[in-house]
C-alpha cells in the first residue's frame, strides 16, 4: 500500500489530527499492580470520549480533546492476543556527550483545548475517576507561546504534515491491520539553559536550529560541516523517501523556579522513524557530530506509548475485567 492510499483503511482513530491548541496538559501515570487498579484504569479509558463530551460541551469552540497512549509493560499486563508490531519500551540513548534517559510510564493523557480551564477541569475529573488506581509520574501544563514558538525563540512544528499527509505519517495503516488507526508516541521533557542560550549570537542559533529566527525560513546546510537540528531530525529511508512525524510540542515553565522547557511529543506511523531521529540527534551524523541543541536542552524523561484506535480502547475494560476474574 502506498503512503498516499492510507485513507482507504477503515479505522476510528483518536483525535490525533486535532489542530495545535493554545493549552495542553501532558499527564503520565503508572497503574497499580492490583487487579482492581487495572479494572479502574481501563474503565476510565473506555469512558474518555464521554468525559470529553461532558466537559467540552461547556464551550464547543474550545475544541477539547484527549488522546491516551499505553506503554509496553501496561499493554502486556492486559494479556491481549496481539500487540502493535513496533511497541517497545523506550531505550536510553548514550551519545558521546549527551544521554536520552528512559523513565517509567504506563499511560499518557494528552489533553488539549483552546482554554486552559477546560484542560484543568478534564484532568481533575479524570484523576477523580482513576483514584488510587494510579500514581502520577509527571504532569506538565503547556501553553502556546506567541506565534507557536518555543522558549528558545524559534517557531516549532513548521514541518508537520498536513492534509492527507498527516494520517499517512502519523497513523498505522494496512502494514499492521489489527492496529490500523493507532499511533506510536514518544515523549521527552526538555529543560533549557536559557542563560547560556542567550549568550549565543543569533546567527549561530540559526545555524544550530536550521531556520532563521524571525521569519522561520529553512536554511540549506547540506554542505555545512555540522548538520543542524532540522537536518538531523529529517529521516530519509534507503529508497529516498522522507518520513514525517506529527509534533505537538508545547512550551512550559515556572520563571520563579528558573524552569523553562519544551515538552516534546511525537506521533508516528512507524516507531522506527522517531527512534532513528533520536539516534541521529544524540549519536550524531557522522557519529560524534551530535545535535548542538542538546548543549542547551536537557531531556529529563523518555517514554514510548501506543495510542490505539477507539474500538481497541473500548475493549480494554473488558480485557481488564477478564484479568480480574482470573482463570
Amino acid at each position: 500500500m502506498s503512503e498516499k492510499s492510507w485513507d482507504r483503511v477503515p479505522i476510528d482513530a483518536q483525535s490525533i489530527d486535532a489542530p495545535l491548541s493554545r493549552a495542553a496538559v501532558f499527564l503520565v501515570v503508572t497503574v497499580g499492580a492490583e487487579p482492581d487498579a487495572l479494572v479502574t484504569a481501563c474503565g476510565a479509558l473506555a469512558g474518555l470520549d464521554d468525559l470529553v463530551k461532558t466537559v467540552g460541551f461547556r464551550d464547543l469552540s474550545a475544541r477539547l480533546s484527549c488522546i491516551v497512549g499505553l506503554g509496553r509493560d501496561f499493554w502486556d499486563r492486559l494479556r491481549l492476543d496481539e500487540r502493535p508490531r513496533e511497541l517497545k519500551t523506550f531505550a536510553p540513548i548514550h551519545g558521546p556527550v549527551h544521554t536520552a534517559p528512559a523513565t517509567p510510564g504506563d499511560l499518557i493523557f494528552h489533553i488539549r483545548a483552546e482554554r486552559e480551564d477546560l484542560c484543568f477541569e478534564f484532568e481533575r475529573i479524570l484523576l477523580d475517576k482513576l483514584g488510587a488506581s494510579i500514581t502520577v509520574i509527571d504532569e506538565v501544563s503547556g501553553f502556546r507561546y506567541f506565534d507557536a514558538r518555543d522558549l528558545l525563540g524559534f517557531v516549532d512544528g513548521t514541518a508537520n504534515p498536513t492534509g492527507l499527509d498527516l494520517p499517512a505519517s502519523a497513523l498505522v495503516g494496512n502494514e499492521d491491520p489489527v492496529f490500523a488507526g493507532g499511533s506510536y508516541i514518544v515523549v521527552q521533557k526538555y529543560l533549557h539553559d536559557m542563560a547560556s542560550w542567550a549568550k549565543v549570537p543569533t546567527p549561530m542559533q540559526e545555524e544550530i536550529i536550521g531556520r532563521t529566527k524571525i521569519d522561520n525560513i529553512e536554511i540549506d546546510d547540506d554542505e555545512a560541516p555540522r548538520k543542524s537540528h532540522k537536518s538531523l531530525a529529517t529521516i530519509v529511508d534507503a529508497d529516498g523517501n522522507e518520513h514525517d512525524i506529527l509534533r505537538d510540542n508545547m512550551p512550559f515553565g515556572r520563571p520563579g523556579q528558573r524552569e523553562f522547557g519544551t515538552y516534546f511529543i511525537g506521533y508516528s506511523r512507524y516507531l522506527w522513524v522517531i527512534e532513528k531521529m533520536l539516534q541521529r540527534m544524540y549519536i550524531g551524523d557522522p557519529p560524534g557530530a551530535y545535535d548542538r541543541l542538546l548543549d542547551f536542552s536537557t531531556p529529563h524523561t523518555g517514554i514510548t506509548f501506543f495510542a490505539p484506535a477507539r474500538p481497541t480502547l473500548e475493549a480494554l475494560a473488558q480485557a481488564a475485567q477478564r484479568q480480574a476474574a482470573g482463570p
